[in-house]
């Protein structure tokens, strides 16, 4: 058995969660030793097709063609595209359109939830099996590590006194961006860091303001990988992730691999895995988010972070890769 892992315009997408899928199917598939290739012009015998643009399209037809099963990853949902490009909310029946053209062209489906299971059930014929797997996270690679949250201390030149307060996304209004630069005007006493990037001009012209005139408490460092962003995962006191919408978030899981505390919005998405009070902290609004904030930096609400790391053991990419195995020879 050959799996051919597809995705489109790779440089495009390498600075978002899709992006890293790469990473993390090739290790996946490397786990269970399953052969596989990037390149569609060698001989396979499925193609797991994880992007919808025209090229992929264009493969999934000619998978068709040459008697080839056609596994479509569904990483995106109309919902987690709106609030996040120029005119993302506008085009985002039209989006719903192509992703139902590609989804409804495969043998079954993956996506990486029960929730996104929902959610793309109603686009394409209930005949098609759609799998719910996870995204998966290299555990080992965010385990605690001192000498990379003083890697991590010394780049943004931190003192052993203060108070971080870290996310990590693109700069998007689904992503609780205004509501991460609000909470931190307020609380000016610590320090909020937002890792990620992407072009201003793609962007609202709100949020290119509020990224321009922030507080000074606020820090964009840009797309940072390697053992800064690893020892930021660790070293910080909070990972605060406000998205409204998401199918998986493997920011998150890449926090809870950190032992991190970890503070999200009551979205559906968590349901089920992510329990407030449990395995992570939960708020509704930007006064929970102050108060939980606040609390978990003083210490004055339990240490979640071994039952996280627990949530994100479930998700290894050796588990996945076990999953992945069991849906390919279903198809075969």
């Amino acid at each position: 058995m050959k799996v051919l892992l597809y995705f489109e315009n790779q440089n495009m997408i390498r600075k978002s969660g899709i992006g890293r899928t790469l990473k993390h199917q090739i290790i996946a598939l490397q786990s269970q030793g399953i052969e596989y290739t990037l390149d569609p012009r060698e001989s396979f015998d499925i193609a797991h097709i994880n992007t919808v643009g025209l090229q992929s399209q264009w493969l999934i037809h000619r998978c068709h063609q040459m008697h080839k099963k056609v596994i479509v990853h569904a990483h995106s949902t109309e919902e987690d595209f709106k609030n996040s490009f120029i005119l993302s909310n506008q085009m985002s029946s039209l989006f719903r359109k192509r992703l139902m053209t590609i989804y409804s062209k495969a043998d079954c489906l993956i996506t990486p939830t029960a929730y996104s299971k929902k959610l793309i059930s109603h686009y394409v014929n209930k005949d098609i099996p759609i799998y719910a797997i996870s995204n998966g996270v290299d555990i080992e690679e965010y385990n605690d590590n001192e000498e990379r949250i003083q890697l991590f201390k010394q780049y943004f030149h931190l003192t052993s006194q203060q108070k971080v307060i870290i996310c990590v996304g693109l700069f998007f209004q689904r992503k609780g961006i205004l509501d991460f630069i609000e909470i931190a005007q307020k609380l000016p006493q610590y320090t909020f860091i937002w890792f990620g990037d992407i072009s201003l001009y793609t962007i609202p012209q709100q949020i290119r303001n509020v990224i321009k005139h922030h507080p000074s408490n606020v820090i964009f460092p840009g797309y940072i990988t390697g053992d800064i962003i690893k020892g930021a995962y660790c070293g910080a006191d909070a990972f605060f992730f406000p998205s409204y919408e998401e199918t998986e978030g493997i920011v998150v899981l890449e926090a809870l691999s950190s032992y991190q505390q970890v503070i999200l919005r009551d979205i559906p998405v968590y349901e089920g895995w992510l329990i407030h009070g449990k395995n992570c902290y939960k708020g509704k609004d930007n006064d929970e988010f102050i108060e939980l904030i606040q609390n978990v930096v003083e210490k004055k609400l339990p240490y979640l972070g071994k039952e996280g790391r627990k949530v994100a053991e479930e998700r290894s990419l050796e588990r996945v890769g076990k999953q992945l195995k069991t849906v390919y020879h279903s198809l075969l």
